[in-house]
């Protein structure tokens, strides 16, 4: 998985500790370190999947829910978090014993390690988030 999981929860942070700034797409660039034009496509993956009310052309951006009601589950999700971080090889060889069975034994095992990875991030809310980051700020 790419790297916008992680902005998008940068960017949801930032607009939930300051709710009230109407920073632009650049000033919220500045704070995660990457082009303007990243935040405004993650903005848009966040507003699609109805977390993130934007306009176009008018600085700032609000949540569209309290942030104790968006779970991180919800945001890897709106940004196109596969259904699985894992992925087989493609072709092993089906006449050796481990070729032939070890798909299917590590789907298993994928599926499980997923479903543990999805409970995780729909336990932690944007609010646990932010106030981790107060927190650590002192």
């Amino acid at each position: 998985m790419n790297s916008q999981y992680a902005i998008a929860v940068h960017v949801l942070s930032l607009i939930s500790l300051y709710p009230n700034s109407a920073a632009s797409s650049e000033d919220i660039a500045a704070s995660v370190g990457v082009h303007p034009v990243i935040v405004r496509n993650v903005s848009g993956m966040l507003r699609r999947a109805g977390l993130l009310q934007t306009q176009q052309g008018v600085a700032g951006a609000r949540l569209t829910r309290k942030p104790e009601h968006i779970t991180l589950l919800e945001v890897y999700r709106a940004v196109g978090g596969p259904n699985s971080v894992f992925r087989l090889h493609e072709r092993p060889n089906p006449n050796c014993p481990v070729g032939a069975h070890i798909q299917t034994t590590l789907e298993d095992v994928f599926a499980d390690a997923q479903a543990a990875l999805e409970a995780r991030l729909a336990s932690v809310t944007l609010h646990d988030v932010a106030s981790r980051i107060v927190q650590r700020a002192g």
